[in-house]
């Protein structure tokens, strides 16, 4: 059956004419009647999406979040829950990067094509880079474009020191998935699966592992799993295997620093910006550095330089940026 909070949000998205997240939310109850083993429901649900949607004229749309439900009982610590409103074209990022998040999230809203043919979308990602390279912001993104709430999973509360443990509580988490269709981020997930072949190695983290990739090969929920890594290196080989596909976050090239800089400073007057100097400048940072580079430069031409960004400026700040970051 649907959640109240999915009825409500229906109605409301209904009485306010948002036909788009109407569709949303109605898909969402189809997964949920799928899961639950009643394909008679989730089809009809599905058959009046589409009479709705070839009738359907000009979508209006709302930022008004889907109401969810809060982790409660053992998935307190465990997990937090965030309704993002990032959307992936407010990301910068390589183009052919954003295309393969683009056909993440059209494989799900388009998941009954696929099913016809007897195909089903991928569900589980591997997003490998650099700290500050969008790995987090991109789930969220993704998170957003679906209407889905994103779970994050923390580390800190369910990596324990009692032995075992840690894989009940790795159940809890899957359980919920089942229950509860949504993105789940393992965000530096080497903590949960690190190379069972490293002289480091302890039992208990051996016995972590698999129980991570058999809780991955026996879930079978319609919930989007995505996993974080700085360090692919220190992945155990198996882990790989049981993502659909990895995505690979670099370091910015030079023709994504200004749309990262004008992201940041579009209220500003750029007309002084010398783009070749500043692009150099900033050679070997992160998006989420030059980002940060740009709001301090911001805050500098408010404060002290009569509202004026220039190259000077913007200069200064990135060489703050090189001289904070952690060794490597």
């Amino acid at each position: 059956m649907a959640t109240v909070q999915q009825i409500v949000a229906l109605i409301r998205s209904h009485a306010r004419g948002d036909r788009e997240r109407f569709a949303r939310i109605a898909e969402q109850m189809a997964e949920t009647a799928a899961g639950r083993g009643q394909e008679k429901i989730a089809a009809e649900i599905r058959a009046l999406l589409r009479e709705a949607d070839a009738s359907a004229g000009p979508v209006a749309k709302s930022r008004d979040p889907i109401p969810m439900l809060r982790p409660r009982g053992e998935l307190v610590g465990v997990m937090s829950v965030a309704n993002p409103d990032v959307r992936l074209s407010d990301m910068v990022l390589d183009d052919h990067l954003l295309a393969r998040l683009r056909k993440i999230v059209k494989e799900q809203c388009e998941r009954s094509k696929l099913e016809a043919r007897g195909l089903q979308p991928r569900r589980k990602f591997l997003l490998v880079g650099p700290p500050g390279t969008g790995k987090t912001m991109s789930t969220a993104a993704v998170a957003t474009e679906l209407g889905l709430p994103l779970f994050t999973i923390l580390l800190d509360g369910l990596i324990t020191k009692y032995m075992g443990e840690t894989a009940s509580k790795l159940r809890l988490v899957f359980d919920a998935m089942s229950e509860r269709r949504a993105v789940y981020l393992f965000d530096e997930v080497d903590a949960l699966a690190t190379s069972r072949a490293t002289d480091n190695d302890v039992g208990e983290a051996r016995r972590i592992l698999n129980s991570f990739l058999q809780f991955l090969d026996e879930d079978r929920s319609t919930s989007l799993v995505f996993a974080a890594t700085n360090h692919p290196e220190l992945l155990d080989r198996a882990i790989f295997r049981r993502f659909n596909a990895s995505l690979h976050f670099e370091l910015p090239g030079p023709p994504l620093v200004r749309p990262l800089v004008e992201s940041v400073l579009s209220n500003f007057d750029l007309d002084r910006i010398d783009w070749a100097a500043v692009t150099s400048g900033a050679a070997n940072l992160s998006q989420a550095e030059i980002v940060r580079a740009a709001d301090d430069a911001a805050r500098d031409a408010v404060l002290d330089h009569d509202n004026v960004v220039d190259t000077e400026l913007l200069l200064a700040s990135l060489a703050d940026s090189h001289r904070v970051r952690p060794l490597t």
